[in-house]
């Protein structure tokens, strides 16, 4: 169906967002707008405003931001369409006519939910009944108790060929074959799909029966049957429990997503209703996009096993291409042949807690995964990793987020395969000091390595004293190894490296605060031998940078204490222009980083060989 923009600015403008959004959320009136805690994040302080005369929500916490559509699709997790369909009956508006099509299709959809949720009825009385007792002892030593057994509106299909197409043939048989509860094979006579089976229904976002799984009972494959494609059940776009999960992940501020369907009603046995499962096969990117629209970040569980991690592999690369700002996934890595079934049942909510505490994010799963096909001592299957790596990120349609990738699996790559990990050690215990809140900090390398290249060509400094004490270093001994560049810079204009090489010594500055060449980041202000004037030129625009990501820092600090302390949403749009100018203004600063330090690790590695025996021969730093 298509509707007109004039069509949704008229709703729009007939719906009262504050009346909206108080059916479900506690809010008050703050001057002309209204405040409340945001209903898609945890908190205290409330930080979600609403503005009826512009028509828009805002979140300073989490940033959520829409509309009364918005609203409803995000919050309640309904479908465009059905989400203008419940506003337009509010505010008296007749949806436009539908196409002949569209209307053929409304129609259709409309007589089969009739005839599942007959047919999920059905299943339920079966379930109460003399037939339904093995299904209810299976039931019961799973311990699916009888409030969650309605809760999930669970039932029992019985060993028979017809028993459901008699109950419900006042939808006659066409209808019931679409529906996917019977089956009609080369003109013979259609006979019921699910036999001997306990009867779970797969509900839509309205909670509303559109197909089933049936699980068997004894022995035999296959052990669960689901519903085949129909008008109302699209396997790839429908997640198992999705009506329930939803209000009960924003309360919990999670979502998790599982293999099936008893590991959805086990989680639930122990009060943890905000989880979600596909229906038989790998996580689509219509999946994903349902469980983005409840939560940034869900947690994937899939089992403990070779097949598990395997799964959670493809969903990881599925997801790559689909990614937006803000939007990712994690995974815990669950005990081994366990599944979250198993997990409560044996520990209860403590074990599942202990068991998804520490996820690993989605870069992390990746980059172990594709690390773990290679052998590491072979240099043609490290340089195929990073390839591989490589076509990773690019999977990515965002760019910004397809650069971090980049960026990311690039650093973890070095961590295993660059700096020896005892060297890294040392270069952290060099470099990581403690902070004015007592926190553990670590203060940047392009510091040191500018330091370094001062020292080297000290005429920099008296040039640009201002800007080189305007540095803002949080490392002490670094500060004062700047401090001392910048005395000599204004006493002594005219020293020459060795002369400051000499009252660094006689400061006694320790060697966490001197350049190491066997761990430093390489500059060419830093390299022995280098061209004087492209070394120059190198390091002028390394303390460039350096001053203005501080500057941009300083002006984001700025912007947000502005967003927070700001009591209304007029100047919203004027902030986050100006913050998200700001970001990309950074992140063009970090790619010039990059550039200015990039060399190769073979490099790298045979120049600092030459600067060890270099510094040996002559006692320089």
């Amino acid at each position: 169906m298509m509707l007109s923009p004039a069509f949704l600015d008229e709703l729009r403008a007939r719906t009262s967002l504050s009346a909206l959004i108080g059916r479900t959320v506690k809010i008050t009136k703050a001057g002309r707008e209204f405040k409340a805690c945001c209903p898609f994040h945890q908190e205290k302080t409330p930080s979600f405003y609403i503005n009826d005369d512009k028509g828009f929500y805002h979140c300073f916490g989490c940033s959520a931001h829409g509309d009364a559509i918005r609203f409803l699709t995000e919050a309640q997790g309904l479908p465009f369409i059905e989400a203008v369909k419940e506003l337009a009956q509010a505010a008296g508006l007749e949806m436009p006519a539908p196409d002949r099509q569209s209307q053929e299709r409304a129609e259709q959809a409309a007589t089969l939910i009739g005839a599942t949720e007959a047919a999920a009825d059905w299943f339920r009385a079966q379930l109460g009944g003399i037939e339904g007792a093995a299904a209810r002892a299976y039931l019961d030593r799973r311990g699916v108790s009888p409030a969650l057994r309605d809760a999930f509106g669970l039932g029992f299909a019985p060993d028979s060929r017809g028993k459901l197409k008699t109950a419900l043939d006042r939808f006659g048989v066409p209808m019931l074959v679409e529906a996917g509860l019977l089956i009609e094979v080369d003109g013979r006579e259609p006979y019921d799909r699910f036999r001997g089976r306990l009867m779970i229904p797969i509900r839509d976002a309205r909670g509303r029966s559109i197909a089933f799984g049936g699980r068997i009972l004894d022995a035999g494959e296959p052990k669960y049957l689901n519903s085949p494609e129909t008008p109302l059940f699209d396997k790839g776009r429908t997640l198992f429990n999705l009506d329930r999960a939803a209000p009960a992940s924003r309360k919990a501020d999670r979502l998790f997503v599982v293999e099936g369907y008893m590991d959805v009603i086990g989680l639930a046995s122990a009060g943890i209703d905000e989880a979600v499962a596909p229906l038989g096969t790998a996580l689509t990117e219509q999946q994903m996009g349902r469980l983005w629209r409840l939560i940034d970040v869900p947690t994937l569980c899939f089992d403990g096993d070779a097949a598990g991690q395997k799964a959670a592999v493809r969903a990881a690369e599925r997801a790559l291409p689909a990614l937006t700002i803000g939007k990712s996934l994690r995974f815990p890595q669950l005990p081994k042949g366990q599944d979250p079934d198993d997990i409560v049942k044996a520990g209860g909510v403590a074990a599942w807690e202990q068991a998804v505490a520490a996820p690993a994010p989605l870069v992390s799963l990746l980059y172990k995964a594709e690390a773990a096909k290679i052998d590491a001592a072979s240099p043609e299957a490290r340089a195929q990793l990073r390839q591989r790596l490589s076509g990773l990120a690019d999977s990515c349609a965002d760019k910004l987020v397809a650069e971090e990738y980049r960026r990311s699996f690039t650093s973890l790559f070095f961590e295993d395969f660059g700096w020896k990990r005892q060297e890294r050690g040392q270069l952290n215990q060099a470099v990581v000091g403690t902070g004015p809140h007592g926190r553990k900090e670590l203060s940047g390398l392009y510091i040191r390595s500018v330091l370094y290249g001062l020292t080297r060509y000290p005429k920099i400094t008296v040039d640009r004293l201002e800007t080189v004490g305007s540095l803002r270093v949080d490392h002490d001994e670094f500060r004062r190894w700047r401090d001392v560049l910048m005395h000599v810079a204004i006493t002594r204009p005219d020293l020459d490296t060795d002369g400051i090489e000499a009252i660094l010594a006689t400061e006694a500055l320790t060697d966490t605060a001197r350049f190491d060449v066997k761990f430093d980041l390489r500059f060419p202000f830093t390299r022995p031998g280098a061209d004087a004037a492209f070394a120059v030129e190198r390091l002028i625009a390394m303390i460039e940078m350096i001053s203005e990501e501080r500057d941009l820092d300083d002006e984001m600090a700025r912007l947000n204490a502005v967003a927070l302390a700001d009591t209304g949403l007029g100047r919203y749009e004027a902030i986050e222009a100006a913050r998200q100018r700001n970001r990309e203004r950074k992140l063009l600063l970090r790619e010039r980083g990059y550039e200015l330090g990039s060399i190769d690790m073979a490099q790298a590695a045979e120049l600092a060989a030459a600067e060890v025996a270099a510094t040996t021969a002559t006692g320089g730093i």
